[in-house]
This record gives C-alpha cells, structure tokens and sequence, in this order.
C-alpha cells in the first residue's frame, strides 16, 4: 500500500504544475512545445519491456500522460521498415512500417484472441539483455520480434474463421485500400527470402531486380508472370508481412486516438532517403548512376557518400509543371503522414528537397569526382539540364560545393526551386486540413541560397540550434537575440550531445568566455549590467550555471516554437546518435521504464530540466517592468521549481 500511494504521489507531482508550467509559456510567447521521442527510444512498462521501445505501447501512453498538459507535441523519429537489422530509423520504407514497433502485449490478451502465447512474450521479456539498462537490444529483439509474430499470425490463421471474423475481415480491407504500396512491399519481402538477402542489386536474377522496371514487352509480360509464380510460391510470406503491416497500422491508430484524448499532437519525421524496398519498387522514376550525398565539410573532408538514390526531376513534373509520376508518389506520401500526425512533419536534410548535393554512384562526393548540385550547376557536362540557376547566377569565384555560389535568383527560378516545397508538401498538408504552419524544416548545416529562398518565399519555419552557435560571429542565426519567430529553437537534436556533455567539454575554455560574453549580453537585464563581470565568471567555470542558462536561452528567444530532445529533459547523460559512425551503440538510447522516478531523482541533483525555474528564469531575463508585472506568477513558479526537487 505505501509503494502504490509513493507511486502516485510522484505521478502527481508535475500534474500540479501544469497550469503555471503553461501560463508561463503563454506569458513567453511560446505557441509551441515539442517533446522530441523517437519511436525506438519510448519505455516500456517494467515488466513489458521486450527491449525495444514503442510508441504503442503502454509505456509510451503513460510518458505521453506524464507530459501532456506542457508539452503540446511529440516528434517521432521515421517509422518505415528498416535494412535487415540496420539500427538507423533514417533508412526505413516510405510507406510501411518497421514491424519492430508492434507492441506484442496486446497479441496475448482476448481482444486479439490471444493469438500469442503468454510463455512466449514473457520468455522474450526474462531475457531481454537491455533490462534495467534503458537500451536497445537490436540483434536480441530482431529474431525474437520476428519469431512472435510468426506465431501470431499462424494462430491469427487458425482463427480468423471463429472469434476473429472481425478482425480477419478488418484484415482484408486493409489489404485491399494500400494494395498500391503494400503489394509491392510484401513482394519484395518474398523475394528476400527467395534470394537470402534484403539487398536487390546482389540479387543474380535479372526479371527479380527488375520486376516493376521492365523495359520491353516481353519483359512486360516476363515480369507479370513472374509476380504470379512469386504469389503462389511465397504466398504465406507475402501474408505474413501483410498482417505485420495490418497489426502496426491497427496500433497506430489507437495510439493516435489515445495523444488526442490527451491533447497531444504527434509530428511525423521525413527522413530525405530512400529505401532500397522504395528504389526498387519505383526505379523508373530515379536517375541511374547517381547517389544522394553531402560536399565535403567540416565534419568530412571527403563529404558524405550515403549511396541513397536521386529522384528523376523529369519525372516530378510534366513539361506544363503539373505533378508527374514521381511528384504524385511524394505527394501520396506526405499526405499519409499529414493524415496520421496532427502535428505536421519534420522534413529532415531540407536541402536534399530543394537543392541535393548528387553524385556518381561508386565515388566519393567530390568535385573533382564529378559531384555537383542537380538544379545549380549549369557548368556540369551531365546536370546542367537540370539547371534552375544560370551561369549569370553564380559566383565563379567559389567552387560547386559552397553555399553561396548561387548569388542572384528570379522570382520564377525560386518557384521552381521549390516547386517540391509549394505543389507537394503545402498541397498535401492542406489537402490533409493542415497548414504550411504544420511544417518543420531542418535547415542544419549546409544551407544554400536557393534554399533560403524558397524557405523566405514560403515563410517555412526552420530549426535554431543553440549549441550551434558561432559565438564570434555577431550576427550568426543561431545566437538568442538573432532568433526570429518563425522558428523552431533547441539545443540539441538527435544527432548531438546532449547538453550535459556539451557544456562539460566547453567549461573553463576561451569558447566558453566567447559563449559567455553573448549569453549576457542577450540575456542579463540592464538593471543587473554591473553584474557582468561576475555572471560571466561563473558561466565559465560552473557547468550547471551554463546548461541551465543555456536553456533559459530558449524560452528567453523570440522563437514560437520550442522542442527539447527526451534526453535533455531527463537529464541522460548519454548519446543518442554520433553522426559518421555505425553500429547498435547509435540509436539505442531510451526513456528509461521507471522515468517518473527516475526525472524527479535527477531534479534533486540539479539534472534534467526544471520547467518553472528555467521559465522563471526566462521570465526575469525581460527587465524589472515585466517582472513586476508577472510577479505572481514568477512566485508560483518559485515554488513549483522548489516543490518539484523534494
């Protein structure tokens, strides 16, 4: 009894708050909170943890509980199926979706007749190797996820005639309103068995690899009759993958029901690739011989070879600019993903939208490699009829690779820059009953002036990262007094430390005194300018004093809009994902199962994040008038910040 009342007491704990917590963010001009939580990285309850998260599951339900009522929104990572048991949610399926999020509790109770066993879930819960270590265990839940599910749905087959009609005929409905994508899907999972691997250009059969891009007639015919054989002969796979599929959308939905009950809008994530599954399926609308890819930069100096494929702009658009082939499939996918996520999406690598660095399939992404931007390079041999900018456009004096060698563009060349952005992605939100609003563009990194454009055309709000910020460059879009509104500000994103780790590097150093300098004069009121000296002395050498100014720093900005990565408001001291690198260390980070406890125990240790002081902070930063007007509430806030750390 005392653990069940300890229990919810802590549950409640942060529910009291919640009105200051959101009179404050209203006070700060914040329209928008986001709780960024990849699908993979949701607990699980403890005694249903199988070692992957879900955001199905009972565990994610009770984290979306716990924020609801602060943050208006969650961003998930993308959800497609993933490359064998490839980690990186970044190449998934642009239609389907990773069997891995299907939550196998509920296959073991009445309402899916019990079609998987209780001994076989609780087997793969006892010896789950992540338990208690808030990881993934990808080679662990890879085999077992597969094998539960191949007894669900055998037990599904079994009684899909008796007490699962419904279901059974809920199955097929399923499979009749996404036969467009779903056909080709669950042939290629055949075929991956058929072949040993999920990889088709090592597949030794010619009409397999080219089973949707056949060339003649009589490979026409060669490829039709080869989809009825795989049909027949693999007829239980292509089912088996169906009603993965089924399953997932089946549980989506209601997770989706259960976010709105709880005023929580869900933001989908477009990752700028391609599967293999997708290029395969569609290849006639991608360029041959050429790969999605990044210039060389400062992170590598022989740039980025993701080896993704590159969609054929001739097959976006018609000659009279209506959508082509290729413009209808996005279009088709950025609706689905309105459809299902409230919230809007996050376009990730917006430069590869409006402006891709390409280049030849088996180089390095190079200039000199034959590497160039498909729509700005009207110097090339091989892209210069895909050219949007002229030669008159350009800098000659900067090579292909750097941002602003597009100096000049018309009205009209920008319309056609983002012609993706405009007839696509806005078409299809609004189509869904979203707005442009709904769109979050990660515009990190290499940010072209074509890009910028479109992005000003369209008055597209993008992403201000804080630990980014060039602290000898007055101007630079990234420091608090240069955020406009029409952002999205963070610290950090899934790709970087979380800012724990980051301000440990950064403490007693010359960057942190530059850090320093711009963090008071944006943030410290004039009253309390004669406290300079010291407020920058203590940024420099108190790290705890500098994560929690650097998050002041957020709501203190003019940005609207404000996301914080799950591992910043937990206070996890761990990477989520180390860009460059592979491996299951990536993207295995989670919310730990027992996270209620586990927030307020950092609290008390000054780690993670103390929403009333952060925002009584931001509050004070605005100058004794302001104060004086919010007086109440920054009393309130006072002893919620307090209240919450016992």
């Amino acid at each position: 009894m005392k653990d069940a009342v300890m229990e919810n007491s802590t549950a409640n704990k942060l529910e009291n708050y919640k009105s200051t917590i959101k009179q404050a963010l209203k006070v700060l001009k914040k329209k928008n909170l986001s709780l960024i939580v990849h699908g993979s990285s949701f607990p699980s309850l403890p005694e249903e943890d199988t070692g992957f998260g879900s955001p199905n599951s009972a565990g994610a339900r009770k984290l979306v509980n716990f924020v609801s009522g602060i943050f208006g929104s969650i961003q998930l990572g993308p959800a497609g199926k993933t490359k064998g048991i490839d980690s990186s949610p970044y190449t998934g399926t642009i239609f389907s979706s990773n069997p891995l999020f299907i939550d196998l509790k509920p296959l073991t109770e009445k309402e899916w007749g019990n079609i998987l066993s209780e001994q076989t879930y609780q087997n793969i819960v006892s010896n789950n190797p992540g338990r208690g270590t808030n990881k993934t265990a990808y080679s662990y839940i890879f085999k077992q996820q597969d094998e539960a599910l191949k007894e669900a749905y055998n037990n599904f087959k079994v009684k899909a005639s008796k007490e699962l009609k419904k279901l059974a005929k809920d199955f097929e409905n399923y499979k009749e309103d996404n036969k467009g994508w779903l056909e080709k899907d669950a042939l290629y999972e055949a075929l991956t068995e058929k072949n040993g691997n999920d990889y088709w250009p090592s597949w030794t059969d010619e009409t397999d690899k080219n089973l949707f891009n056949p060339k003649t007639e009589d490979e026409k015919k060669a490829c039709k009759q080869r989809i009825k054989e795989i049909k027949k002969k693999y007829s239980d796979v292509i089912d088996y993958y169906s009603f993965c599929q089924f399953v997932a959308d089946k549980q989506r939905s209601e997770f989706l029901k259960f976010a709105k009950k709880e005023k929580v809008k869900l933001i989908a994530d477009r990752q700028v690739a391609f599967s293999d599954r997708d290029y395969w399926a569609y290849q006639s609308l991608f360029l041959e011989g050429w790969n999605l890819g990044c210039p060389p930069d400062y992170f590598s100096e022989d740039g980025q070879a993701w080896g993704f494929p590159v969609v054929d702009p001739e097959k976006m658009f018609t000659k009279t600019g209506s959508l082509g082939e290729g413009g209808k499939l996005m279009k088709a996918l950025y609706r689905k993903m309105f459809r299902e996520n409230p919230g809007g999406v996050r376009i990730d690598h917006l430069v590869g939208l409006i402006d891709p660095w390409v280049y030849k399939s088996g180089a390095k992404p190079k200039i000199e490699e034959g590497a160039g931007r498909l729509y700005s390079s009207p110097e090339h041999p091989e892209l210069s009829k895909y050219a949007i900018a002229t030669m008159d456009d350009l800098d000659l004096t900067l090579e292909a690779d750097k941002e602003h060698r597009v100096k000049t563009l018309t009205k009209e060349q920008i319309k056609k820059y983002g012609a993706l952005i405009s007839k696509v992605v806005i078409a299809a939100a609004e189509e869904e009953g979203q707005s442009k609003d709904n769109i979050i563009c990660e515009d990190l990194g290499t940010l072209t002036y074509p890009v910028e454009c479109v992005m000003k055309e369209y008055e597209l709000k993008g992403m201000r990262l804080t630990q980014f910020v060039v602290p000898e460059k007055p101007k630079h879009p990234y420091r608090c007094c240069n955020i406009v509104a029409n952002s999205w500000v963070m610290v950090g994103t899934h790709d970087n430390e979380p800012i724990a780790m980051w301000a440990d590097k950064l403490v007693n150093t010359h960057e942190a005194y530059l850090h320093a300098k711009n963090l008071v004069a944006d943030l410290l009121p004039k009253e309390r300018a004669s406290q300079t000296d010291d407020v920058i002395c203590r940024l420099t050498s108190d790290r705890d004093f500098l994560i929690q100014t650097k998050l002041v720093e957020m709501f203190a900005s003019k940005a609207e809009n404000v996301q914080i990565f799950f591992s910043d408001f937990f206070g996890i001291y761990d990477v989520y994902n180390k860009p460059g690198t592979s491996g299951d260390q990536n993207w295995s980070l989670r919310v730990p199962d027992n996270f209620e406890e586990f927030y307020f125990e950092q609290l008390k240790k000054n780690q993670g994040i103390n929403l009333p002081e952060i925002l009584k902070l931001a509050i004070e930063t605005k100058g004794e008038a302001f104060v004086h007007k919010h007086a109440e509430l920054i009393q309130q806030l006072a002893e919620a910040a307090e209240a919450l750390k016992h």
